[in-house]
């Protein structure tokens, strides 16, 4: 099913990372692609293989001017300590309201009781031009952000 905002601009907002920098997708615009992946929880093992295979493929990204964002509900301290543990040198964003979340219209997952796990493609004009969502499969996400910033 087509999520209802692919080729809509990204929805814009402005928020600290773990590590003290702030993003907002506004600021890359006509710069960098970005990618946003939304994932329930820090040290999981679903989600940790995720960030873990966003890690790994960070080398394709940055040669496709590509900016990997993370976000969760997990606090900044929960962020810090996933990425210092795992490596993790791309942004982690809170979102321990859901206003990100709900500006992205990602869905709950696993009977509503998890937080959803999608991925948004947006381009370097700030169209989104591609979203994966599957809880299940985490690595996909990866694969399916790399399949789409390919034909950019």
């Amino acid at each position: 099913m087509k999520h209802p905002l692919v080729g809509q601009p990204a929805p814009d907002f402005t928020t600290k990372a773990h590590d003290g920098f702030e993003f907002s997708p506004s600021k890359f615009k006509g710069q960098k692609n970005i990618i946003l992946f939304f994932y329930p929880k820090d040290d999981s093992p679903g989600c940790t293989a995720e960030a873990c295979s966003f890690r790994d493929s960070l080398q394709f990204f940055e040669t496709a001017d590509t900016l990997v964002v993370g976000i969760s509900p997990d606090s900044h301290e929960s962020h810090k300590t996933f990425a210092q543990k795992h490596g993790i040198t791309y942004p982690l964003l809170s979102d321990k309201d859901g206003q990100i979340s709900r500006l992205y219209q990602v869905p709950r997952d696993l009977l509503g009781l998890l937080p959803g796990r999608v991925s948004y493609v947006i381009d370097r004009n700030g169209i989104i031009r591609g979203v994966f969502r599957s809880a299940l499969q985490f690595k996909k996400h990866v694969e399916e952000a790399m399949r789409i910033i390919s034909k950019l």
